[in-house]
């Protein structure tokens, strides 16, 4: 029996949720192992959407666990907001139903301060974080001075941990002309969200390791993509964690092997947030066309995305870092009536080819994209779900694709509908 992680295999926005859940059923526990409340997952059940952002997929499935893991870092006000907004929707979550390790830190509001301030300082490169916290709290876990989840049960040391952590924030604010933080204030928030906070918090490395013992099927859910993994995505334009598949074991707690199968999440053409390099982006109608047939805006921040073609390059960058087994083909719908198709199979640097997405700045805004094009397809594709009803030439683009990615693709979906996705190779092999 495999465990499953899911990975994005572009700059993230692939689709992880609709797949998520849409694997979700078959599994028994669903596992958030990195990132924060920075990657929002929107899940389409019914007549019902869902728009999470730190809480697993799995909680809109009843019978199923959550656990937020410790590579995750949790805004406890947000997860409290979080949680409210989908009970308004009729799910139910409770100690029994979620569970958050006790060594994942907490992103404080100082730390939306400072990722804010720092976003606007003149002259220095600016990331487009979406300015909830995310990178700060990741580096005070580094520092050894975060504020943890099971340090809210702990009153006494708590006291000398926002100390300890304030000597630091403190002296950034005063340098940056910003106020002060209290400690004595800061610690009693903290200490009245404990109450709210620790039943659902627990050692979740032990359950784990128990339940995989059991032979219980684990999804592991990850959040933004490779591309934006802080040692192997577009540097400094990236995320402040470790995106790819091995921080599934990592920011569980599992040890290696838990995971039996990789999935790796790519949309049928390449969209990106915020700032760094993009050597596909369309800028004209087409690209127009794929954000507004693709409703490519942001989950949780609105934002456009910029869209492009398919990087077959970066998707097989990609597929090497992680390990990745199959890939879910996502949106292929979105690509309805593209009368030429193009995909990127090789990049030109200062007139060379080269097979790789270069690591430095420079570089990667000198590439330019060296396509392959394809015919498309007028037929529509939208709510497909066998291979067989896809148009000739939609097929040939598939196949075409496994080959320049040299990975299979395991899963294709048509719509946002979770049973419109066609099954091809089973993740959760026996």
């Amino acid at each position: 029996m495999a465990n499953v992680a899911v990975v994005g295999a572009q700059w993230g926005d692939e689709g992880k949720g609709k797949i998520v859940d849409w694997l979700s059923e078959r599994a028994e526990v669903v596992v958030r192992f990195q990132g924060g409340h920075n990657a929002g997952h929107t899940l389409v059940i019914g007549n019902q959407t869902y728009k999470l952002a730190l809480l697993p997929s799995g909680v809109v499935r009843k019978g199923k666990l959550s656990v937020i893991g410790n590579g995750v870092v949790v805004d406890p006000w947000h997860l409290l907001d979080e949680i409210k907004r989908v009970e308004a929707q009729g799910v139910t979550v409770t100690p029994a139903t979620l569970k958050i390790a006790n060594h994942a830190v907490l992103i404080l509001p100082l730390h939306r301060d400072l990722d804010g301030w720092r976003e606007d300082v003149p002259g220095t490169i600016r990331i487009g974080t979406t300015r909830r916290g995310i990178g700060p709290a990741y580096e005070d876990k580094v520092g050894r001075r975060a504020i943890r989840v099971g340090d809210l049960g702990e009153p006494d040391t708590l006291v000398a941990k926002v100390n300890t952590l304030l000597a630091h924030h403190n002296a950034l604010r005063q340098g940056l002309g910003r106020a002060p933080v209290d400690a004595g204030q800061l610690t009693a928030e903290l200490l009245a969200l404990a109450p709210k906070i620790l039943p659902f918090a627990e050692d979740v490395w032990e359950r784990l390791d128990g339940l995989r013992a059991a032979g219980k099927r684990i999804l592991f859910e990850g959040a933004q993509a490779t591309m934006l993994d802080i040692d192997h995505g577009t540097y400094p334009y990236v995320t402040s964690s470790n995106t790819v598949a091995a921080q599934a074991m990592i920011g569980s707690g599992l040890g290696n092997g838990s995971v039996g199968y990789v999935l790796g999440i790519a949309k049928a053409y390449t969209t990106r947030v915020g700032d760094g390099p993009f050597p596909t982006e369309l800028t004209d109608e087409i690209g127009k066309g794929l954000g507004t047939r693709g409703n490519e805006f942001g989950t949780n921040t609105g934002r456009p995305r910029r869209c492009g073609w398919f990087d077959a390059v970066m998707v097989r960058q990609a597929v090497k870092l992680n390990g990745i087994d199959g890939i879910a083909l996502t949106k292929l719908d979105v690509l309805d009536g593209v009368e030429e198709i193009k995909v990127c199979v090789g990049y030109e640097l200062d007139g060379k080819r080269i097979e790789r997405f270069p690591f430095t700045m420079c570089a990667q805004a000198r590439l330019k994209p060296i396509y392959e094009s394809f015919e498309g397809w007028s037929d529509s594709t939208r709510g497909a779900r066998s291979f067989g009803a896809l148009p000739a030439t939609c097929i040939k683009y598939v196949r075409r694709v496994e080959e320049l990615i040299g990975c299979p693709v395991s899963l294709v979906s048509t719509s946002p509908e979770r049973e419109d996705t066609i099954l091809m190779t089973d993740p959760f092999r026996d």
